[in-house]
């Protein structure tokens, strides 16, 4: 493990994902997400996303339980022409929910963009997952726009962010 990656107390610990790690991110997402498909009226975005290209082209980080089994996800990426960088998605097994993990995913994904200099991290969610919003609001993120993206409704939010 790097001391790249945080660790927690309980022996939770974060690293970068690996293609071994899909089937199991797979069906975490499914089961986080899955609650939504009525709400949405189709599977949200994440449920069909390819995760073997996510972890080729962006960065992806899991949070695992001591033995081995995934608890958290966080996929970003750098958009280097606009400085800011985007949380495409970030996700805790509904069993491990309320511990503190999305919080700590979201944490790491600041540090991230902080030591790629950036001034801003970016976020959506749909906006039939309305339990999301203020959730977002309370990590300090603002709505900038609503609109029909792909398919979906979709709220976006942005953080600025200062280095210390």
């Amino acid at each position: 493990m790097s001391t790249l990656f945080p660790q927690f107390d309980n022996g939770v610990y974060m690293n970068k994902a690996t293609t071994e790690d899909v089937p199991n991110i797979r069906e975490m997402v499914d089961k986080a997400y899955s609650k939504y498909i009525d709400r949405i009226g189709k599977p949200p975005a994440p449920m069909t996303e390819d995760y073997y290209s996510e972890i080729k082209e962006n960065s992806v980080f899991v949070l695992k339980e001591s033995d081995g089994s995934l608890i958290g996800l966080i996929v970003v990426t750098y958009k280097s022409e606009s400085g800011k960088m985007e949380i495409k998605n970030l996700v805790v097994d509904p069993k491990a929910q309320g511990h503190g993990y999305g919080r700590a995913l979201m944490n790491y994904a600041e540090s991230i963009a902080l030591s790629h200099n950036t001034h801003a991290l970016e976020l959506y969610t749909n906006v039939k997952m309305h339990e999301n919003i203020p959730l977002y609001v309370k990590m300090g993120f603002s709505e900038v726009e609503r609109r029909i993206e792909d398919g979906f409704e979709r709220v976006y939010f942005r953080k600025k962010l200062s280095q210390k």
